[in-house]
């Protein structure tokens, strides 16, 4: 073997150890990292039970399992109510609860909230309903950027429609924090009752805030304004961000990186010069760090010996 091909395979290796997903272990039902050269991860019936900074998932999360060769992905269902706590999908009528339904039949694997505020109630509520017919759930909760661009745990409290999205990168640093630590003692408290991890966070509001950061620092091509994420002073987000945060979705949920999927079908209908297959990647490897840093997605990545 020649010194050059030796230093190729050497440093396969070192990427090998140190960047791929670990399979999950027995006591947590995590999502199962894809190994190169190995079978796409299973599919998973997925119920999302969303409010409006969500519920635009699963269309273009359905397009990338398909780009990436996963079998028998499934949306179970949608239950859309705007500005809603988890609580308020849990106390629908019967009659009415599409997530209800779902997880009475127990074929559900993945149970997917949008809380506002945090400690949620309904979070807890889904869970106890979910694991009486599927023991082997898993439950997953977007921490949502700020409408407003306030703390989610004051939403609505301070709300105003004169907006100042041209935050400096110290001011985007604490926009979500109390949302995001709130939303962190939550998961511990379930899991601990547990006994193992069960309730996974999306670092959506960390993953925005980065975004931002990358944009006040001029360092995204294409777009100048942290206002171009967003299609309101409510915060609804406009494609780049949609698309950012559907690749945090499909990282936590099947446990790989987006990197190099397609080029999403909203990116390419908001017929923007600055959404093109580079800018594309960008947002890909902005939600990969995001999941393969932060504890709470489930993702493990190997540490560097």
């Amino acid at each position: 073997m020649t010194w050059t091909k030796r230093a190729r395979a050497l440093a396969a290796l070192f990427l090998a150890m140190n960047f791929l997903p670990l399979l999950g272990t027995a006591q947590d039902k995590g999502p199962v990292g894809k190994q190169e050269g190995s079978e796409p991860p299973r599919g998973q019936r997925v119920f999302y039970a969303s409010h409006s900074l969500m519920w635009y998932v699963p269309a273009p999360l359905g397009e990338l399992t398909e780009a990436a060769k996963i079998k028998d992905h499934k949306l179970v269902g949608l239950q859309m109510l705007g500005a809603s706590k988890t609580l308020q999908h849990w106390n629908l009528p019967e009659e009415k609860n599409k997530a209800k339904q779902a997880l009475m039949k127990g074929e559900v694997d993945v149970f997917v909230m949008s809380p506002i505020q945090f400690p949620d109630e309904g979070i807890d509520n889904f869970i106890k309903l979910g694991l009486e017919k599927n023991p082997d759930m898993r439950f997953v909760v977007q921490i949502s950027w700020g409408g407003w661009d306030i703390d989610n745990q004051d939403f609505p409290k301070g709300a105003n429609n004169n907006v100042d999205r041209n935050k400096t990168p110290e001011q985007l640093k604490k926009l979500n924090e109390r949302n995001i630590k709130a939303a962190e003692e939550q998961a511990d408290a379930v899991n601990k009752k547990a006994g193992k991890k069960i309730l996974y966070l999306i670092p959506s509001a960390q993953a925005a805030v980065t975004l931002r950061t990358k944009i006040a620092n001029k360092e995204i091509v294409g777009l100048t304004r942290q206002a171009e994420l967003f299609r309101d002073p409510i915060s609804h987000p406009a494609p780049p961000l949609e698309a950012l945060n559907t690749y945090l979705h499909y990282a936590v949920i099947y446990g790989q990186s987006p990197v190099g999927l397609l080029v999403p079908g909203l990116l390419k209908k908001a017929k923007k010069d600055a959404c093109d297959d580079k800018f594309n990647r960008t947002l890909q490897e902005i939600a990969w760090e995001a999941v393969a840093k932060y504890p709470y997605s489930g993702v493990k990545v190997a540490k560097e010996k």
